[in-house]
């Protein structure tokens, strides 16, 4: 294992006793007692819905190289709802397989997280890039992810092979290092303590991901719940983030072409002769990967609660606490391809939500 465990320390361990009362509007009211602020959640804080499509492949992301033509493409995409996460890590394979040795310019398919990873990573290494994208931030795949350092969506199925944990460790030890250097108002990134639900589908998945401080029992938390598992992690307000990458990308001399790429031989039109494919589910058709799926993830955003400083995660879905608003989710929905969300699954959302934060009780 190549992450520093040391990184993730808790700076306390204290134990966390919480109350709340619930006034008559049915939100929940933090009392003195407990240093977790409850979410106000209703339907009237409600503020935007969105939809986004993961980019999801069962046997897990793709980084890898080929020939195209004359030319040299890499992939690195499929990366499901893990793109925030593994973004620099990940594009950190695909530059090293494409990199040495080249000469000349370079083309980035794609200018959503992906993408603009691999382009900065490529300028860092000297080399001018342009990005053929179909569609620049706001409006890509990434702009609506949650944003939270976590390894979502891999290791459900239990088919990973060894080569690829191998790999995935890789992207992740390369990327926690990445973002760490990152942290400030600059890329809109910060700490928070993260709290999920033991035995939901994310405590399984985290079992992948090192930084367990401890567990809690049910005398040390507030949440309605037996037991939960508590970590530190990174989160990104991924708008903020975005923007500025793409400021960082076009400081450096980078160059963005707006245009479709809709075949191979378009991609062969190129005048670069290294191609890094950053196309996430544009891959299935621009190259024929049919083992890709859309999963969609359906958003609730609250008014911004700066009181709440902390994350949780578990079977009534996830809440991220950002200076753009409260993150509520909770859908994985496997090849399902429209990007509109749905009433009713964005009212469960919600109602879950409630549920569990108007129940938060007093350990004290």
């Amino acid at each position: 294992m190549l992450i520093d465990r040391r990184a993730f320390a808790a700076s306390s361990t204290a134990l966390l006793a919480g109350c709340a009362t619930t006034g008559g509007t049915g939100i929940s009211r933090v009392a003195d007692c407990t240093p977790l602020a409850p979410v106000k959640v209703d339907e009237s804080r409600v503020i935007r819905t969105v939809a986004g499509l993961r980019p999801y492949r069962a046997s897990g992301f793709v980084v890898r190289a080929e020939a195209l033509g004359d030319k040299r493409l890499v992939h690195n995409y499929g990366h499901g709802g893990a793109g925030i996460t593994l973004s620099w890590g990940s594009s950190k394979l695909a530059t090293d397989l494409g990199l040495p040795g080249h000469r000349g310019s370079v083309a980035v398919l794609g200018s959503g997280v992906m993408g603009l990873s691999t382009a900065r990573l490529a300028q860092e290494a000297g080399f001018p890039v342009t990005i053929y994208t179909a569609a620049l931030p706001p409006d890509t795949t990434s702009n609506v992810a949650g944003g939270q350092f976590h390894p979502f969506g891999f290791f459900r199925e239990g088919s990973a092979t060894s080569e690829f944990k191998a790999q995935y460790l890789r992207a992740l030890d390369y990327s926690w290092r990445r973002f760490q250097i990152m942290v400030g108002d600059d890329y809109g990134i910060r700490w928070l303590p993260t709290y999920v639900e033991t035995g939901s589908p994310d405590a399984r998945e985290i079992a992948n991901f090192p930084p367990i401080n401890r567990m809690l029992g049910m005398a040390e938390h507030p949440f309605p719940l037996d037991s939960v598992l508590r970590y530190d992690t990174m989160y990104v307000e991924t708008g903020r983030y975005l923007r500025q990458m793409l400021r960082d990308f076009h400081i450096a001399g980078g160059k963005v072409e707006v245009r479709r790429l809709a075949s191979p031989a378009d991609v062969t039109s190129l005048g670069e002769s290294l191609i890094f494919n950053c196309t996430g589910l544009g891959a299935r058709d621009l190259f024929g990967d049919q083992e890709l799926q859309a999963v969609r993830g359906q958003l609730a955003i609250l008014e911004p609660q700066p009181e709440v400083r902390y994350a949780a995660l578990g079977r009534f879905g996830y809440m991220f606490p950002r200076p753009d608003g409260i993150i509520l989710g909770g859908t994985f929905e496997r090849d399902v391809w429209d990007a509109t969300p749905d009433p009713a699954d964005i009212a469960r959302i919600v109602r879950d939500h409630q549920r569990f934060f108007e129940a938060f009780r007093c350990t004290a």
